[in-house]
């Protein structure tokens, strides 16, 4: 038995603790935002609406350009049995939320260990385990993991692609891509083009057999995108090449602000990679064959950053999360080389300052995490109105509406309960219009609202600044949604609420 645990472990024991980090960030931060409502509410609609597409989200917010269904309904697809059983126990619906979360990660995981069996084979054993270490100490790889973004959709293929690239399969690897950049990411074409290209100045595929490959590819995932997603939005399209029309040809994209050419080099990389920023850059030093690897997915964020939209948001390193498992490798070839070599003095002094980079990375992943908890606050909101508005009347329904902040920062239709309690998210209300609707209660930004008493807030996260002590950083919070009840409804009037702090 013992020696069965022990070659479990050998086999899994990688993937036991980068899975349990990521299902630990799923289950401490559950919420979703607006960067990933699309998906989010497509799973929803699949699981619990089923063929009724009339009562889809995405007819009443379609966005600002169209998505693709399929990776929706691949991840809806392998959680319906979850789904059912939850059903089935009468689970609250927040609970389906975990499990579409959870297998999305287990899939991109799986892709991750598939690229990390080949980098086994390629560097051994003792590259692999520093791989893990790296993306088990950075914060956005596995807590983005869970997160349904046609960005983390496209980066499952592209693990994929990289674990081909260095089997040896060239051609599996572009198709990998294509199939990426066609349906999930239009801007995967700037890693396809100099990942080609490297492959054919290399001779690993012939110009022919490349182009052939290519187009049937493309084809089918052509086929494939415009079958499904002109039933799901009821017109012909092709989501991804309305995409690539909105940001690239026609630039709309830049009208949400834009950041300088160097942003991605000197702020998005360094807060993804932590500790394994200096480190790549080691490894490149210390080992050739890193280049050939590396210069692909450099020249991918040198061509990105060359792009005007890269929005004030924080979650814009998202847009290049794909480069992240090539840098780890370079990263963990060099502290690889490092730790062989620490009982030289100089390499010492090198071994000295890759603990602390590592437990530094820990520090600030456990910082980022403590403001990513607070940052989902009408999710909470939701949560806590459920809990202490319950109707105490079954036959009286309990409006809610939620204005387009709380949409955006922590609510799903995941999160909604059954009759007695009904939603809304009209839009454009003005705020001294709400007092003449027949809304319960109110998830809003604004404090004060005519017709309306404040029943609670809830905090979240606005900055950190540093403290002269410990912690040497803080996380300020600040009120961000007012919970409000309609003071004409004695129901709600009478009840007790902690009020607004």
């Amino acid at each position: 038995m013992a020696h069965k645990s022990l070659k479990f472990l050998e086999l899994y024991g990688y993937d036991l603790l980068l899975g349990s980090i990521a299902a630990f960030y799923v289950f401490m931060a559950p919420y979703t935002k607006v960067e990933e409502s699309f998906n989010v509410q497509a799973m929803h609609d699949i699981l619990y609406h089923r063929h009724h597409i009339e009562n889809y989200d995405h007819l009443d917010f379609p966005g600002v350009v169209p998505r693709t269904f399929i990776g929706a309904l691949l991840v809806s697809i392998l959680a319906s049995p979850i789904i059912l059983a939850i059903n089935v126990l009468n689970f609250p619906k927040i609970y389906s939320l975990f499990a579409v979360r959870l297998v999305l990660g287990c899939i991109i995981l799986s892709t991750l260990r598939f690229f990390r069996l080949q980098i086994r084979k390629k560097f051994g054993h003792q590259v692999e385990a520093f791989f893990v270490i790296l993306v088990a100490f950075q914060f956005h790889m596995l807590f983005y993991c869970t997160r349904p973004l046609p960005n983390i959709l496209a980066l499952g293929l592209v693990n994929l692609a990289y674990g081909y690239w260095f089997k040896g399969s060239s051609y599996a690897a572009l198709r990998c891509l294509i199939f990426a950049t066609l349906i999930f990411r239009c801007d995967m074409l700037l890693l396809l083009c100099p990942l080609g290209l490297e492959l054919l100045l290399t001779k690993s595929i012939s110009l022919w057999k490349a182009v052939k490959c290519c187009i049937g590819t493309a084809l089918l995932c052509i086929g494939l995108t415009m079958l499904v997603d002109t039933v799901m939005w009821g017109k012909l399209l092709w989501p991804e090449f309305e995409v690539f029309w909105f940001n690239s040809v026609l630039n709309r994209s830049s009208e949400w602000g834009t950041h300088s050419f160097h942003w991605y080099f000197t702020s998005a990389l360094p807060r993804s990679l932590l500790a394994a920023y200096p480190l790549f850059m080691l490894g490149v030093l210390l080992d050739r064959r890193v280049v050939f690897y590396i210069l692909p997915v450099v020249s991918f964020v040198l061509l990105y950053s060359k792009l005007p939209h890269k929005f004030l948001i924080r979650q814009e390193l998202r847009f290049i999360i794909s480069s992240v498992p090539i840098f780890n490798l370079a990263a963990a070839i060099g502290a690889s080389r490092v730790y062989n070599n620490r009982k030289k003095r100089f390499w010492n002094l090198l071994y000295i300052a890759l603990l602390g980079l590592l437990i530094a990375s820990l520090g600030c992943t456990v910082i980022m995490f403590m403001a990513s908890y607070e940052n989902y606050p009408s999710g909470y909101a939701l949560k806590d109105l459920h809990r202490m508005g319950y109707a105490t009347n079954n036959s009286n329904e309990q409006w809610v509406h939620i204005d387009s902040f709380s949409a955006m920062n922590g609510i799903s239709r995941f999160c909604e309960n059954d009759f007695p309690w009904r939603y809304s998210k009209e839009e454009d209300i003005r705020l001294e219009e709400f007092c003449q609707r027949n809304f319960t209660y109110l998830l809003n930004e604004y404090a004060n609202i005519n017709g309306f008493k404040c029943l609670f807030t809830i905090n979240g996260f606005s900055r950190a600044r540093f403290h002269n002590g410990f912690p040497p950083i803080l996380l300020v919070r600040e009120p961000k949604v007012f919970v409000h009840g309609n003071i004409a409804n004695t129901d709600v009037m009478q009840r007790s609420w902690p009020g607004c702090s």
